[in-house]
Formats: structure tokens, sequence, C-alpha cells
């Protein structure tokens, strides 16, 4: 071997390193993101496309976890007549399993609006129509902002979560008309302290929509938000 092909085999081999070591870094520091890349790396099993979940399960969850995310998947189709995004969805049946993925003390997790996580908690098609929400808002937003109150409103109105949302015909209780948070560290911060923001959040979302024509008027402006549009006040 010549001794230029020696140096660029050198430098390839130190660049092949590096890679190694960054992409090592990132599985370790950001579990979550790798799991959401690659499945399989962290033991997911894929159970039909775009919905993988933790091996060895029995027979009835195998059945239950892809009921579950398509009960989800239509609340979110339907709220905005169809969907323009597909993301991956992570489902954990053991605390153990979602601590390896990344997980934490939240019973469902969008990761980077481009897959959602969802705990041996949020295996429920509420929990995870919520996150999936966050996935098709963004998709829809193509990078444009929004306050994080108005994506946490939406995602519980289009859940419908009973949690925060009482039953139709009067599903919002007077709202106590504070600043809802707008970033996303505001947000968690508040909302762990005080979860009520979320129904908050929704109502100012859900009371929007009553009064501009329901979920076609929501969608409507999101499409104005993602052309740069103003939201309007909601308060």
């Amino acid at each position: 071997m010549s001794r230029r092909a020696r140096r660029r085999w050198i430098a390839g081999a130190a660049a092949a390193a590096l890679l190694l070591a960054l992409v090592a870094g990132a599985a370790i520091a950001f579990p979550s993101v790798a799991a959401a890349a690659c499945p399989g790396c962290y033991g997911l099993e894929r159970l039909r496309p775009g919905v993988y979940a933790e091996p060895g399960l029995p027979p009835y969850q195998r059945r239950r976890v892809p009921e579950v995310v398509e009960r989800a998947n239509r609340r979110v189709r339907d709220f905005f007549g169809g969907r323009k995004s597909s993301p991956d969805v992570l489902v954990c049946l053991s605390e153990d399993c979602y601590r390896r993925i990344g997980g934490g003390r939240e019973r469902g997790v969008a990761v980077l609006n481009r897959s959602v996580m969802l705990s041996p908690r949020g295996v429920d098609p509420v929990i995870a129509s919520h996150e999936l929400t966050h996935v098709e808002l963004h998709a829809r937003l193509g990078g444009a902002d929004v306050p994080q109150w108005f994506d946490e409103g939406l995602a519980v109105l289009v859940s419908g979560d009973p949690r925060y949302l009482s039953p139709a015909g009067g599903r919002c209780p007077p709202g106590s008309g504070r600043p809802l948070p707008a970033t996303l560290g505001d947000w968690l911060r508040v909302a762990s302290a005080d979860p009520r923001l979320y129904g908050e959040a929704a109502c100012r979302v859900s009371r929007w929509a009553e009064a501009n024509g329901g979920e076609r008027a929501v969608r409507d402006l999101v499409a104005r938000l993602s052309e740069g549009g103003p939201l309007p006040d909601m308060s």
C-alpha cells in the first residue's frame, strides 16, 4: 500500500470511527430518538406497518395494540378530514421497556413530531390520539410555530380526553382567563403543577371552534397558520 493510499485508509477509518462514536453517543443521550429511528435496535418487533411493540406479548395484547392505534388514527383522521402524517407508534406494555426506549413518567409522547411512544399507562385511544394529533398538526403547519397551549389544547380536543373535557353539551367549565404558557418549557413547568391547564387550553380552542364553524374552522385555521397567518384571539 502506498503512503498516499495508507493516509486515505487511515482518514477513512478515523471518519468511520467518529461516526460510530457519534451514533453511539446519540443513542445513549437520546434513546427515544434512536428508538424511533430504529425500533428493532431496541428489541421492538413490528406488529404491522408503523406499529411496534415489545416482543413476547400474549395473543390478546398483540391484537389489542394495533386496534388501539387504529382507533386513535381514526379519531385524528376524522377530525382533520384525512392525514398528512404517518408516524411510527412504539408501544411498551412494561415499564422496563418504556425506560429502555427513553420514556419517563408520561403516558405517551411525540418524538420530534415524527413518531409516538406509548407507555403501559398510555395504550389507550385517548392518549394515542392526543400524541398523534401533535404529529399531524406539525405536519400540517410545515414549520410554522404555534403557542404550546394551542398545540396541547387541540390535542385534548381531538382526543376527547374525559379527564379535561365534560361530556358533549356544556363540555367546557368556565375558564380562569389566565394567560396560558406559550413555550414548551413553560408549559411543562406549569402543567406539572396544575393539570387543569390542559382543560383550559382545550376549552379555548373548543369555544373558538364552536363559534366559527367547528372542525372545519380549525382545519382552515391550521392552513392559514402554515402560510404565516396569525393565531386569532381565543381568550
